[in-house]
């Protein structure tokens, strides 16, 4: 075999191999992959609750004693006794100080010994007056003898009554040594120990406050004042002044509002200095848990009770001070809408415009999605707000 034909028989085959073997390589070069298209984003969806709630407004205050006397004493003299346990309850008319009694004993002696003297010169002017009566009708004293005799007689009558009104007034000062409680309550700390001077209605010696009911003081704002009022005008709510008006109020430590209570004051006028009102509401306090001076939140029901849609406050978005909720169309598709807010009610915020019943709401997933995304939407309850209970209400059925 020649050199050519040896040549061309070994080329030939290889160049067949070659465009055999290169044709499916470069047709799986140019081949396009096939994508699956994405999964629509998961998220969890709500019906809005419906409830009859009553809009309130919520104020600061604090509480006070219904009840609160500093105690002082009547008279002067030197603190002998103190008869009372520091922060204990004291009965009313309880004796909680003792004064050196001895100077008003010995004015008391003098005052009824000065009685007994004035008592003893007016029987004797008296029995003058009745001889000088029956000397007058005989004719046997003059006239002026007579005016004279009876002039004396009402002198000494009226001296009866000032020396039996110095004998009170000396009684009453011995009495005022013994200075006792002017109501039951709960007293502080003695304010002045034994031996000490204490001047007649100067010096304090402690104080008694009431426990049993309690004051809260609160002040309502001018805005809020003048909405209230508009509502009177258009006979919408009554006033507290014509009927009950029930509050709630909330310590410092606890969650919701679980002292109830009733406005029993309202100021008659505005403060030029703060353009607010005072109100005051009484709680009753039978376990003692309020003491006066507490800081307290009171929310005071405005308006009448009315259906609305709450919703969770998780579910809500802010832009540029505006409130939005992304909700789902038919296709599952979110749609951007601008509500306005309403009041907090057991955790759930009222919206008073931009939602209808039975929309869905995204309450989680909110920042794996956009307006016009279509999501894969998973309905549950309504979640509550945090340390608030979920009330009893029912969803509402999905739109067909």
């Amino acid at each position: 075999m020649s050199d050519s034909t040896r040549s061309g028989g070994w080329n030939l085959p290889w160049a067949l191999v070659l465009s055999v073997g290169l044709a499916p390589l470069v047709g799986c070069a140019g081949a396009q992959p096939q994508v699956a298209p994405p999964k629509p984003p998961e998220v969890v969806a709500s019906y809005p609750l419906q409830r009859e709630v009553t809009d309130y407004e919520e104020f600061t205050g604090r509480t006070e004693a219904k009840q609160s006397v500093t105690v002082r004493a009547r008279v002067t003299g030197y603190l002998d006794k103190v008869l009372f346990k520091e922060g204990m309850d004291v009965k009313e008319n309880d004796v909680l100080f003792e004064i050196d009694p001895r100077t008003y004993k010995a004015d008391l002696d003098k005052a009824e010994a000065s009685l007994v003297q004035a008592e003893a010169h007016a029987q004797r002017l008296q029995a003058d007056y009745a001889r000088a009566a029956n000397l007058m009708a005989s004719r046997t004293i003059s006239r002026e003898e007579f005016d004279k005799i009876a002039g004396d007689r009402r002198e000494a009558e009226a001296s009866v009554k000032v020396a039996r009104a110095s004998r009170d007034l000396a009684k009453l000062n011995l009495d005022f040594c013994h200075v006792t409680a002017p109501f039951s309550g709960r007293i502080s700390r003695q304010l002045v120990d034994p031996g000490n001077l204490v001047v007649a209605n100067q010096t304090d010696l402690t104080v008694i406050v009431t426990l049993n009911p309690i004051y809260a003081y609160f002040d309502v704002d001018e805005r809020t004042l003048l909405r209230v009022r508009r509502l009177l005008f258009q006979g919408k709510i009554k006033s507290a002044r014509e009927t009950t008006v029930y509050v709630t109020m909330a310590l410092s430590d606890e969650e919701g509002f679980p002292h109830k209570g009733v406005i029993n004051f309202i100021d008659n006028k505005v403060d030029p200095a703060t353009g607010t009102l005072r109100i005051r509401a009484q709680f009753d306090n039978p376990e003692q848990l309020l003491s006066a001076g507490l800081f307290a939140r009171i929310r005071v029901p405005i308006g009448v009770a009315h259906q609305a849609l709450l919703i969770a406050e998780r579910a809500l978005g802010t832009d540029q001070g505006q409130k939005f909720l992304y909700v789902l169309n038919d296709e599952n598709e979110v749609v951007y809408r601008r509500v306005k807010v309403g009041s907090l009610h057991d955790g759930f915020r009222v919206i008073e415009d931009g939602l209808a019943p039975g929309e869905r709401v995204i309450v989680r997933g909110l920042q794996r999605v956009r307006p016009g995304v279509k999501v894969e939407p998973k309905v549950e309850e309504m979640p509550a707000g945090p340390g608030n209970a979920r009330p009893s209400l029912v969803t509402q059925p999905a739109p067909k």
